[in-house]
């Protein structure tokens, strides 16, 4: 509510798809958020979107991106996302994850419970990951996964043959099993994970929109299993049904690995 009735009111001619069903009735003005991001507006805005037109933008929202997880209390898996696509394009997302760091923020309660000396700063709760298209992406630090590494991240709970034969033919030398789309692209920018891979339907253009900007802002490369861009205009269908492949380096080699009978069962 707070993230749609926001951007609608401020940019009313805005098409805006979310995962929730967007509140018809007056929302409470304690929801809404009308301030701006200084740091992001002393940027200089790249000349390709200099004339681009409110109503030509689709943004979409996934306000709760890991659902499961954190349900679970897995909070480090919790992302919000918020895409900007332009012509079909996504050029420009958020991804913010509230609860950054919460782990060493309940480790630093203890110790102060035990009146035991603080080791360093406070850590910072919460944190925002940014980025445009033609100027980059901020809010982290870029580190890729040591050369000759294959590491696959892929979904925790809604795993089948698909996704585990797709992974397996991947010859990975580890597999991380974590919540969330935007969280998983996270492990590909800071060197956790070196390949990105879901090979089932599921997937929603909410959950790949921002990220995907993130992503290809650094270099990076997501594509649906069969290596075709995904779209973002208004028109299309909601549904990622070819799956999703993403890397930061190194595409070729995870996309020449895909099984044609995975290929086969995933129709774009």
């Amino acid at each position: 509510m707070s993230i749609c009735s926001s951007l609608a009111r401020k940019f009313p001619k805005l098409t805006i798809i979310g995962e929730e069903d967007l509140p018809f009735e007056e929302v409470d003005q304690e929801l809404i958020e009308d301030g701006q991001w200084e740091e992001i507006l002393k940027q200089p805005c790249p000349s390709q979107y200099s004339t681009i037109k409110e109503e030509d933008l689709v943004v979409w929202v996934d306000p709760l991106d890991g659902t499961k997880e954190y349900t679970e209390g897995l909070l480090d898996n919790v992302t919000v996302l918020i895409g900007i696509a332009y012509e079909g394009r996504a050029i420009a997302g958020v991804i913010n994850q509230p609860y950054y760091n919460y782990q060493s923020n309940e480790k630093q309660k203890l110790r102060e419970h035990k009146n035991e000396a603080k080791a360093g700063p406070d850590a910072t709760l919460g944190r925002t990951i940014w980025g445009v298209l033609g100027l980059g992406a901020f809010g982290f630090q870029l580190k890729e996964v040591p050369a000759g590494k294959h590491i696959i991240t892929t979904t925790r709970s809604h795993s089948n043959k698909l996704v585990t034969d797709c992974v397996t033919a991947m010859n990975p030398d580890d597999v991380l099993r974590v919540g969330g789309a935007g969280n998983k692209i996270i492990q590909l920018i800071e060197g956790k994970a070196s390949a990105y891979v879901f090979a089932s339907p599921g997937c929603k253009k909410w959950d790949t929109c921002a990220p995907e900007v993130i992503l290809h802002a650094v270099g990076g490369k997501l594509t649906d299993i069969h290596g075709n861009a995904l779209r973002y205009n208004k028109e299309v269908k909601h549904m990622n049904s070819a799956g999703v492949l993403a890397t930061l380096r190194n595409y070729d080699y995870y996309a020449s690995r895909v099984p044609e009978s995975v290929k086969n069962a995933l129709v774009p």
